[in-house]
C-alpha cells in the first residue's frame, strides 16, 4: 500500500518506531541463539574428535596405559577348557611286593687292590603302573662273607644320604644303578679304619626297602 507524501501524525509514526525496534530485538535474539546452538554443537564435535583419535590410538597397534600395564591375572590364567592338556594323574607308590632286586658283579674275579663293579637292576613285577624312589640313600648294598655270615661292607655306611630319584615303572620295566665298590671294609657310621678287604670268596646283595636279592657270587685273588 502506497503512503501519501507529507509527514505522519505522531501516533503513526510511534507506532511504526515501535514496531521496528520490536522486530530489532527478535533478530538479535534470532542470532544470538543461533549462535549459541553453532557454539555447543561445535563443542560437541570437538569431543567426539577426541573420542575417534582415542578410538584410532587403541586400535593402531600403538600400546595404551592399559596395555603396558600390569596384566589382568584373570586373563593370564588359562582356563579348563582352553588348557592344552589335563594334568597327569599322580601315580600310585609301588610297594615293595610290586618290585624286585637283582644284582650282577661285573666280572667273576678280582685282584686284591681292584674296585668291584656291581649292578642293580630293579623291576615293577605288578600289573600297574606305579613310582618308587630309588635315591642311592635308599639302596643297601653289601659285600658280605660266602656263607652270609659276616657282613664286610656295606653301601650306606659311609653314604647314607642320597639324592632322590623317583622312578616311575610300567609293568615289566626295570631301573638299573651301578655301584662301585673301593675293595675296603666298613662299619656303620663309617666308624672305625677301612681296612682293603683279602683274597677270597664272598657274595653281594642288593636291597630296596624289604626286597633283597638273591645273593651274587664273586672273588678276590
Amino acid at each position: 500500500m502506497l503512503e501519501p507524501n507529507g509527514p505522519l501524525p505522531p501516533e503513526i509514526y510511534w507506532r511504526r518506531r515501535a514496531v521496528a525496534i520490536g522486530a530489532m530485538v527478535i533478530g538479535l535474539a534470532l542470532v544470538l541463539w543461533v549462535g549459541f546452538a553453532l557454539l555447543k554443537g561445535g563443542g560437541d564435535h570437538k569431543s567426539d574428535t577426541k573420542a575417534a583419535a582415542s578410538s584410532s590410538a587403541a586400535t593402531s597397534g600403538k600400546p595404551s596405559g592399559s596395555a603396558t600395564g600390569t596384566p589382568d591375572p584373570s586373563s593370564a590364567k588359562p582356563s579348563a577348557a582352553s588348557s592344552s592338556g589335563a594334568a597327569p594323574a599322580a601315580q600310585a607308590q609301588c610297594p615293595d611286593q610290586s618290585l624286585a632286586v637283582k644284582v650282577t658283579v661285573g666280572q667273576a674275579t678280582y685282584k686284591v687292590g681292584e674296585q668291584p663293579q656291581f649292578g642293580i637292576v630293579i623291576t615293577n613285577i605288578s600289573s600297574g603302573v606305579c613310582e618308587r624312589d630309588m635315591g642311592s640313600g635308599l639302596q643297601l648294598v653289601q659285600v658280605q662273607s660266602l656263607d652270609g655270615q659276616r657282613k664286610l661292607w656295606s653301601s650306606t655306611d659311609c653314604y647314607p644320604d642320597g639324592t632322590p630319584d623317583m622312578r616311575t615303572l610300567a609293568p615289566g620295566q626295570q631301573a638299573a644303578f651301578t655301584v662301585t665298590w673301593s675293595g675296603a671294609s666298613s662299619q656303620p657310621g663309617c666308624a672305625g679304619e677301612r681296612l682293603q678287604v683279602p683274597s677270597g670268596p664272598y657274595t653281594v646283595v642288593a636291597q630296596l626297602g624289604s626286597v633283597r636279592s638273591q645273593p651274587e657270587p664273586f672273588n678276590i685273588a
